[in-house]
């Protein structure tokens, strides 16, 4: 049975602290009480799956928060959700014996039964690698005999597009932990991925000719998912956004209206690698703010910040402490409910699994899962089980939070070595970096103005030259022009983007030096006796 554990937090002084006194205070204080796994209803049968799980959220009083009404698309204010889905909800009468879904006893699915074992990895605070003796179990009966709160039976069933309730309470919770939404009608919805999530967020929040603020470079699927539903991305040159965002002209932009909604990958950000510090993301905030925009959080590398390159800072030995040095996110700047925060366990569990969740207002929320209900359905139930089987029954908050300092470890150590090789093998005068300080990737300039014909070829061929060269010689980068973020930004720089996170340690550092062999043939400078 799934037992009581005491969350994790940072005490609210701290977390102001962390804030600072400039920043507004919360503008409707969530007090609600603590959603320990104790104090969640149990199940009376093998159908909790259709339980909703309001249960688990705060009642609030009506706030003066951002009204998304102005905001949603045709196609979401036609979405009605799903009819049958709403009547399963009758369903929480133990009484009532349903012929009216299509729902198949446990009878007729044909696994009985899965174990796992829980990998076994350093504990940074004890030094001590975990067990990884302990095999984790779940039947078709474990509801029935009171052993736990969730098992095949349910998990192998429909679900709610929001995800199971079971494992509704661990995110909602974790969340709470870590963020602390600074208004109270807050709500959560399971996703299957950011990628999934952000294509919903499109459909619910733009028409066709639209355009959404970006990064001048930023992750190529969201450009590539936003592009097919006629959804632009607009960047600026100039430093001050308010400036260039208030003097929006439509025939400037194919008659384009001007943007509501702001992406961005605040930490780790996919190519480049950099973090926005606290100050920039209160000042983006405040842009947001002014110019009325809806905040689209895609932040998986959130719990892989690291240390500056070369930090002699002392190594985090709680997870008290690993939460404090944790930039905020826009979800815990939020006081107006204008963030809709997308978080996955991709980058930090397994990629493979699909799972993710959103974070938004209570009425944003509610169009997600309209949409959720009519088209991806839920999340995998075995994902769905096997996660909560690891991070709620074994692991618990601190232990997941453990997880995550281990993975920090693993990653800044990673870092460290890809600039060390780096350091090693390209040519400085022709390469340069800012190191990585979040995330998995380490993003790398070429001064192609240094090659041989620069005169006679523009930054686009040479970047194809160098990186067909690199795969001649066995090694796979990304091109900087993949990430570009619409066809307003200048074609005048060469950029790569490389991992650490792909490849053992020797396999990096073999990739490194094929890059720089590459580097040096294609700028025909002679290699280093």
């Amino acid at each position: 049975m799934s037992g009581s554990r005491s969350p994790i937090s940072i005490r609210r002084e701290d977390q102001s602290q962390l804030l600072n006194e400039e920043w507004p205070r919360q503008a409707a204080p969530n007090n609600s009480k603590p959603r320990a796994a104790s104090t969640s209803p149990r199940p009376d049968d093998g159908i909790l799956s259709y339980r909703k799980a309001d249960c688990f959220f705060p009642t609030f009083q009506p706030t003066n928060l951002l009204s998304p009404v102005a905001y949603i698309s045709a196609e979401s204010a036609n979405r009605t959700g799903s009819t049958l889905k709403k009547a399963v909800e009758h369903l929480s009468n133990p009484n009532t014996i349903s012929l009216g879904g299509g729902i198949p006893l446990s009878d007729f699915f044909p696994i009985d039964g899965i174990s796992l074992r829980p990998s076994s990895f350093d504990n940074v605070e004890t030094r001590e690698k975990t067990s990884s003796q302990t095999t984790l179990h779940a039947t078709k009966h474990d509801i029935a005999d009171d052993t736990s709160v969730y098992d095949l039976s349910v998990a192998l069933n429909y679900c709610p597009g929001y995800g199971s309730a079971q494992f509704m309470r661990w995110i909602i919770e974790h969340t709470e932990i870590v963020h602390d939404p600074p208004y109270a009608d807050w709500q959560c919805s399971m996703t299957i991925g950011n990628t999934s999530a952000f294509d919903m967020c499109l459909r619910m929040l733009t028409e066709p000719g639209d355009c959404i603020l970006a990064d001048k470079y930023t992750y190529s699927s969201s450009v590539e998912t936003a592009m097919p539903l006629g959804v632009k991305c607009r960047w600026e040159s100039s430093s001050s956004e308010s400036t260039w965002i208030a003097r929006w002209n439509p025939a400037e932009h194919n008659n384009a209206r001007k943007p509501s909604l702001l992406y961005v990958i605040p930490t780790g950000q996919n190519p480049t690698g950099t973090t926005q510090s606290l100050q920039r993301r209160k000042a983006i905030y405040r842009v947001a703010q002014k110019h009325d925009l809806i905040i689209l959080e895609d932040d998986p590398y959130y719990f892989l910040q690291m240390d500056e390159y070369g930090s002699t800072a002392s190594e985090i030995q709680s997870p008290v402490e690993f939460f404090k040095r944790l930039v905020p996110s826009y979800l815990r700047l939020d006081i107006d409910g204008r963030v809709m925060r997308m978080d996955s366990f991709s980058k930090v569990v397994s990629p493979g699994a699909r799972l993710g969740w959103i974070t938004a207002p209570a009425q944003l929320i509610e169009r997600y899962k309209s949409h959720s209900d009519v088209s991806t359905q839920s999340p995998s139930g075995l994902s769905q089980l096997v996660f909560f089987k690891l991070l709620d029954e074994h692991w618990g908050h601190e232990g997941y939070t453990r997880w995550l300092m281990h993975l920090r470890k693993q990653y800044t150590m990673r870092r460290d070595f890809i600039l060390s090789a780096c350091e090693r093998y390209l040519p400085r005068q022709i390469v340069s970096w800012e190191p990585a300080n979040a995330g998995m990737f380490q993003w790398l300039k070429v001064d192609w103005e240094q090659h041989p014909n620069a005169k006679d070829k523009i930054a686009d061929l040479i970047e194809e030259e160098i990186w067909l060269e690199s795969i001649s010689a066995g090694a796979l980068v990304g091109r900087g022009s993949w990430f570009r973020s619409s066809k307003d930004v200048p074609c005048n720089e060469v950029f790569y983007r490389t991992t650490f996170a792909a490849a053992p340690l020797p396999k990096i550092e073999e990739a490194i030096k094929r890059f720089g062999e590459a580097i040096h043939k294609v700028f025909e400078l002679k290699e280093k006796s």
